[in-house]
């Protein structure tokens, strides 16, 4: 998996998993969620 994250000390934190594979040499992203930002 890849896992970035972005946390402010104290306050919050946030983590967002892709899982990929590695097929014939290439990887396939198996994650279907959007990556666009959503403001609440």
């Amino acid at each position: 998996t890849i896992e970035p994250g972005i946390y402010i000390p104290g306050r919050v934190g946030v983590r967002i998993e892709d899982d990929v594979a590695i097929i014939n040499g290439k990887g396939k992203r198996l994650t279907k969620a959007g990556k666009e930002l959503i403001v609440l």
